[in-house]
């Protein structure tokens, strides 16, 4: 008597190992069932979304222009432009807590200048 295989069929070398999780937002969720719907499947019953999501994307070829760009050289040159504010602040907080009243010192000396010139004619003009 011959054995009856059981069970699932030997997937061979197309296993699959690799896996990747999606997550959907309600907008997109139901756009998902509305797809679903048009394939005639039940999104609620495991195992038919994988198939779907998985011929919708491996049939379909990738033109050039919806390529998304290549951004790692933008975002490399906009941490340096951070870098580069981020050293200016820092210089400039540095520059402020050596001398914070620079130009108030330069008014009071111009005040006490005036002061001086002030007391001297009203000096004379007793004297005088």
């Amino acid at each position: 008597m011959k054995q009856r295989k059981r069970g699932r069929k030997r997937l061979g070398n197309k296993k699959r190992y690799h896996n990747v999780m999606l997550r959907f937002n309600d907008s997109e969720y139901a756009k998902l069932k509305v797809i679903c719907e048009s394939f005639n499947l039940d999104i609620s019953k495991r195992g038919t979304i994988s198939p779907l999501l998985r011929r919708l994307v491996l049939n379909q070829k990738a033109d050039e222009k919806d390529r998304l760009p290549d951004t790692s050289n933008l975002a490399y040159q906009i941490n340096k432009i951070g870098n580069n504010i981020n050293q200016l602040v820092k210089l400039a907080h540095h520059k402020n807590l050596r001398n914070p009243n620079l130009g108030l010192q330069d008014e009071i000396q111009r005040t006490n200048g005036f002061l001086l010139k002030l007391v001297e004619i009203i000096g004379k003009e007793k004297t005088g």
